[in-house]
């Protein structure tokens, strides 16, 4: 489907989205959906969600046509992950589709681009990104995993650290020192390469949710091909910076925290044994009105972003506001989730959380992802650059510094 702001008619395309999502997602995707409790949703049945948005020609909405894209504007895009929220089903990984993607579209040979862009698409290779290391995080330009020329191969010994889903990826895309000469900025490269290459070891790390969502990742003597490279040689901050632009751009939260505050409302408004709801206190009212006013400002300013984005403006100062506000609200909104939960909240039901299991949860199913979904949001305001440096962008903008 190719479109025009001019041609197409939001409210038909709506129903077109509804309807799909109607009948596609099968019952362990949704149940994945609702057992989400971070941005990386389960990853089985994410990834059959990928396969099945994939066939139909709707995975990648901002990827060029010519490589699989949409061709929807800004506010199809919009409207399609609103709707994807309200249906439940999982959020599909980032990694392919929001980050090593775009590098290899922007940078990427036409032999790159044919070798690794469908099987990103349909999910056959899943990807991690390898660039924060212990001493490395939103100071990235400190990395210091080394990549040695010899011939037509890096040598790599380091190591990674909070890659996420690294036991799950049979691929990596990976920022290395390959010059200690200048600025750090200016001898960093941008490699792709296999996970199973001798001398790589993936160590999974249990989350304070007790998962092992995120893996360090060493590197003893590990040769990767040059041909792998994306970019030039010392010129992977460049792709780097082109890839974050994607990983923040196009803010949604409004779409997720709009229906997930409908279900917190639903929650509070249920009578207990006794008829007695929890929003018949008045402090919760308050806290449950004064969130809803600060999730309506959210989704009004995305909208607004989106707007001046179809008119061609870049979002400039506008996406550091966005991740701030967006990422706060988000974790303001875990906090009264986890508040309203109560004691239910508490216990520690791992299994229940797996999908297919079949364990009751104690309490209701709201109850059961309180904590954990309040324990993942702790990292909302660090990940994608943090908030303290958003805020340092938006001083500089504003005095022109």
């Amino acid at each position: 489907m190719s479109t025009t702001d001019q041609s197409v008619d939001l409210e038909s395309f709506r129903q077109e989205v509804r309807a799909f999502l109607e009948t596609a997602p099968t019952p362990e995707i949704l149940e994945a959906g609702r057992k989400t409790t971070s941005v990386f949703a389960p990853f089985k049945e994410t990834m059959a969600w990928q396969k099945i948005l994939n066939d139909k020609g709707w995975v990648a909405p901002s990827w060029p046509q010519e490589y699989g894209g949409t061709g929807w504007n800004i506010q199809q895009r919009y409207i399609f992950t609103q709707e994807c929220n309200r249906r439940g089903v999982p959020p599909l990984l980032p990694q392919n589709i929001q980050m090593v993607g775009p590098a290899v579209l922007g940078f990427g040979t036409d032999e790159q681009k044919a070798e690794y862009l469908p099987k990103m698409l349909s999910g056959e290779d899943f990807w991690c990104q390898g660039y924060s290391e212990p001493g490395a995080g939103s100071d990235l330009a400190s990395l210091k995993c080394r990549a040695e020329s010899d011939g037509d191969d890096y040598i790599l010994n380091g190591s990674k650290t909070w890659t996420t889903y690294g036991h799950h990826a049979n691929k990596m895309f990976a920022l290395v020192r390959t010059s200690t000469e200048g600025k750090p900025q200016q001898g960093i490269t941008f490699l792709l390469l296999d996970m199973g290459l001798p001398g790589m070891e993936v160590r999974p790390i249990i989350g304070l949710d007790g998962e092992p969502e995120q893996c360090e990742v060493f590197f003893t003597d590990v040769r990767v091909p040059k041909r792998n490279r994306i970019g030039e040689e010392n010129q992977g901050w460049t792709v780097a910076k082109y890839v974050l632009e994607f990983e923040r751009g196009g803010s949604t939260f409004g779409t997720f925290l709009v229906p997930a505050m409908e279900q917190l409302h639903a929650v509070c408004d249920t009578p207990d044994a006794s008829g007695n709801r929890l929003s018949d206190d008045p402090i919760l009212s308050y806290k449950l009105a004064e969130l809803d006013i600060d999730i309506r400002a959210v989704e009004h300013n995305e909208k607004r972003v989106n707007a001046n984005l179809k008119h061609g403006e870049n979002p400039g100062p506008m996406a550091s506001l966005l991740k701030i506000m967006g990422t706060e609200v988000m974790q303001r909104f875990s906090e009264l989730q986890l508040e309203v939960a109560g004691l239910a909240g508490l216990p520690l039901q791992n299994d229940a959380l797996v999908v297919g299991s079949n364990v009751a949860p104690i309490g209701e199913e709201s109850a059961l992802l309180a904590m954990p979904y309040y324990l993942n949001t702790r990292a909302a305001s660090i990940y994608a650059g943090s908030n303290e440096v958003q805020r340092s962008l938006l001083a500089k903008a504003a005095l022109g510094a």
